[in-house]
């Protein structure tokens, strides 16, 4: 490994520990209640988050919480549960209803603990009536390569559900539900992490459907037919249920980047934090990326090199062809393309959760070198660029960052080292 990519794969791995529960939860942690505590939870990181709070609550407690395959680990008195993501299965669909299951019969003297973070939409299948699980899988496909915000795509499965938006934490009616959340929404807001089980949001119905009318979105009939009908209704924040609730993020991407800052001032860089909170389509945020890095490279402007420019958030990709490879191996392959032939340029991008779309890497290392080095081994860079195909581009560069499940979830993280 080079030591510019070294140097960069320390960056991320100081960023993914400041988001570890055991790190994090303690300090959020609830008084106990006079009755039992039940906890309840989902996301790709939901299973460390209940063996951190296993290993840090002082009394008893049980629950349920549903994490993606292959990411699961060991709790004494909290089961963990296995479905699919990004697209839904039916063991998603019995996870949501174990949920349901967990938190019925409670009394206003128990308490719901629940650990929510990315990757909730997917685990927790719940359709209402009329619509099928099939039908729920197409919604999810064409949300994923539809181009949407995550923020968005959470406002249209909200209203196509019987878990999202709150309606989990009301079925624990009258337990006082505290949740406690790892976020991977840029902005933070804590109803559009996993679509919110647990906390309800002030997006309509209204706003659904205009966002489905806004991306052509093709859907089954039975959803078309269920969002337009004024039966549909989300729980409202204001209801008086969820008074005395609680809401805590204990990790987020801002956080994540300052630990990288420092992490990479520790090792005499500078570094310098865009944004926690950068949307847009992963091979025009590249562009941006791209442009900055040059003008400091070329100029001096508005840093002085050397410097590490480092960025969160969560990119979206707007699918043309069924290639592999998700939003950071984009974004990374634009930029590649970008700063074709330029030297003392080096970039990492990868989703902190380990995970970068359908295949097994977080993300990718890129330079001046790799568009060549592709096309050194027998391809385009650009076309396939063009075929949504970054995973077999840095498969060809053997530039692919495989860390493995971290165990965590706060979002998108990029380092771009200008020499």
């Amino acid at each position: 490994m080079k030591s510019e990519d070294a140097l960069l794969e320390s960056l991320f791995h100081a960023a993914v520990a400041a988001a570890q529960p055991e790190k994090t939860i303690g300090r959020y942690l609830p008084e106990k209640p006079k009755g039992r505590t039940v906890v309840v939870g989902a996301g790709k990181g939901s299973a460390q988050l209940a063996r951190a709070l296993e290993d840090q609550w002082d009394g008893p407690l049980s629950g349920t919480v549903v994490t993606r395959y292959g990411y699961a680990c060991d709790c004494k008195h909290i089961t963990v549960l296995e479905a699919s993501h990004p697209v839904p299965d039916e063991a998603g669909m019995k996870g949501a209803e174990k949920l349901f299951e967990t938190v019925n019969g409670l009394s206003e003297d128990d308490l719901v603990i629940a650990l929510i973070c990315g990757g909730g939409s997917s685990l927790l299948p719940a359709p209402p009536p009329g619509v099928t699980l099939a039908d729920e899988k197409a919604l999810n496909e064409a949300l994923l390569g539809s181009g949407a915000p995550i923020d968005e795509m959470n406002c249209i499965r909200k209203h196509v559900s019987m878990i999202k938006g709150g309606r989990l934490a009301l079925a624990a009616h009258p337990a006082r539900v505290v949740s406690l959340i790892v976020s991977d929404i840029p902005g933070d807001v804590a109803a559009h992490v996993a679509s919110g089980p647990t906390v309800a949001s002030h997006n309509t119905l209204e706003h659904a459907r205009a966002l489905v009318r806004r991306y052509a979105l093709a859907l089954p009939a039975s959803i078309h037919t269920h969002l337009m009908s004024d039966a549909v209704t989300a729980p409202s924040p204001e209801d008086p249920r969820f008074a005395g609730h609680e809401v805590h993020i204990i990790a987020s991407a801002q956080i994540s980047l300052e630990a990288a800052a420092w992490e990479a001032r520790n090792r005499g860089f500078e570094a310098v934090i865009l944004s926690d909170a950068i949307e847009g389509e992963a091979r025009e945020i590249a562009h941006m990326h791209a442009a900055m890095a040059r003008q400091i490279s070329l100029r001096g402007q508005p840093f002085a090199t050397p410097v590490i420019l480092l960025s969160g958030g969560e990119t979206t990709v707007t699918l043309r062809h069924n290639g592999r490879g998700g939003r950071n191996t984009e974004f990374l392959l634009s930029l590649a393309l970008d700063m074709d032939g330029m030297p003392g340029i080096h970039a990492l991008a990868a989703d902190t959760d380990g995970i970068d779309g359908s295949e097994d890497n977080a993300g990718a290392f890129a330079d001046g070198h790799t568009a060549t080095a592709i096309r050194e081994a027998g391809a385009d860079p650009a076309e396939l660029l063009a075929k949504n195909d970054a995973w077999g581009a840095f498969d060809l560069a053997g530039t692919l960052f495989v860390p493995g499940p971290t165990g965590t979830n706060v979002n998108d993280f990029r380092a771009i080292l200008i020499r």
